[in-house]
């Protein structure tokens, strides 16, 4: 079977983003105030704004449903929180900065003193301008974020405290879509959106995702069908599995977890628990001949999705194409992810990386050469792919020619060009219009 040249069109694998950094900061500055959690008002408010770049279609599971081994808990929202201190000055004002309340906290209007309401405070002792963010989805407490300083000026007297906070039984939603492909065979794409007021950790995934979405749809249709997914993270990809897991195992062939995409200039890459899946063999294809240093990450069963992408009963071929991992950075689940952490401009960048990783998913097949003994005589070809003259005493070939007969001598069927590019250390999308020479002229033939 010979390979459909479309995929690699110069139009199809070498597309620019097609958003602009201000586009993308008018939608930052849109999500950013609300107040997301992982069930709630706030997240499908978040969501049906989304909605306008990626036409989700919404699917609702109730609280109190059973998915995999979890329980989809309550949903959440606040209306309002704060402390007044004994001299009358609010701290910790919700209207403010909703990341000050402890996610699902319980509802609050009291009066009490310092050592009653210190149990309920959290600080970040190492950084003393900032304050963390906590959550508490199925314990039923409430609390505050302070900074250290705001902490330790603290003094005796009496404190009101208030939290207009509801818990009752609703929904988890998500959103999912799928960009149909010429095959069912799907890449799976992730994401979350139920961080209140993060920058890189929170948004510049779905923003990111944004981007991958509109490049694909206007650069397609493509070999793969793209499956994109917004979830409330670990419970949300969850119940994703236990609705379509199944479907999941047998038709994806790669995907990843679109997160802590906007800070940092650097590579990070978290394997899948496979270890050398498509998802693995293409990102490190195209990361590692990229500005930027690169760092490699073992999987470890923590972290966002992946665990339970990767989980035992479905090992599905999930890895994670970060900046600064989650974790890695000090900014990481404080007051300190925002706005001013991230740039427009590396988001775009790190959604063309993803892109690159696509077409190179795309691009990539078993080849089989014509040519199974001995080597090709390659001056008969009716496309010209080796040069007409020989100076034996300079002879250094191009790297277009290294690659070439690297793929001519490894093609006996049971290679993927991915794996020929690991062996031998090129870029294969770089090298998309002559893979689409060799196949046009015959010497090499498509094998599924």
């Amino acid at each position: 079977m010979r390979m459909n040249l479309d995929i690699s069109s110069k139009k199809q694998l070498k597309a620019k983003s097609v958003f602009t950094s201000q586009e993308l900061e008018d939608y930052f500055d849109r999500l950013y105030p609300i107040c997301r959690s992982i069930l709630g008002n706030g997240f499908r408010s978040s969501l049906e704004i989304l909605r306008e770049l990626i036409p989700f279609e919404y699917y609702d599971t109730p609280s109190g449903a059973q998915v995999l081994d979890w329980i989809v808990p309550d949903e959440w929202d606040c209306r309002d929180a704060f402390i007044i201190k004994p001299d009358g000055e609010k701290l910790a004002d919700f209207k403010e900065r909703n990341i000050r309340v402890v996610q699902y906290s319980t509802p609050v209007n009291t009066s009490m003193t310092l050592k009653e309401l210190k149990p309920h405070l959290h600080t970040l002792p190492d950084m003393a301008d900032h304050f963390p963010y906590v959550a508490s989805y199925y314990k039923r407490q409430w609390g505050f974020c302070l900074t250290q300083k705001e902490y330790d000026a603290l003094e005796e007297g009496t404190y009101k405290v208030v939290i207009k906070s509801t818990i009752k039984p609703g929904f988890l939603r998500y959103g999912q879509t799928v960009l149909k492909g010429k095959t069912d065979n799907e890449i799976l794409l992730s994401t979350y959106l139920c961080h209140p007021q993060m920058a890189n950790h929170e948004l510049a995934g779905p923003l990111a995702m944004a981007i991958l979405y509109r490049m694909l749809k206007t650069t397609g249709p493509h070999k793969f069908s793209y499956r994109f997914v917004v979830i409330p993270e670990n419970i949300g990809s969850a119940t994703l599995l236990h609705q379509y897991g199944d479907h999941l195992v047998e038709k994806v062939h790669a995907g990843f977890v679109l997160n802590c995409l906007g800070h940092g200039k650097k590579w990070t890459y978290k394997m899948s628990r496979r270890g050398n899946s498509k998802s693995d063999l293409a990102a490190l294809n195209q990361l590692r001949f990229k500005q930027h240093d690169l760092d490699v990450i073992p999987f470890f069963p923590d972290g966002s999705d992946e665990r339970q992408y990767c989980s035992p009963g479905f090992n599905l071929p999930i890895g994670l194409v970060m900046r600064y991992m989650y974790g890695q950075f000090p900014e990481y689940h404080t007051s300190a992810d925002d706005k001013s952490l991230i740039s427009f401009e590396t988001l775009l960048e790190s959604a063309q990386a993803y892109f690159d990783i696509m077409m190179t998913l795309e691009l990539d097949f078993t080849p089989k050469a014509k040519i199974l003994r001995g080597t090709p005589m390659l001056s008969r070809s009716p496309i010209p792919l080796y040069r007409d003259t020989m100076n034996f005493r300079s002879h250094a070939k191009t790297e277009s020619t290294r690659v070439m007969l690297e793929i001519l001598n490894l093609a006996e069927g049971n290679l993927s060009l991915l794996e020929i590019a690991q062996l031998k250390n090129f870029d294969l999308l770089l090298h998309s219009e002559l893979i689409e020479d060799l196949v046009k002229s015959g010497y090499i033939v498509y094998q599924s």
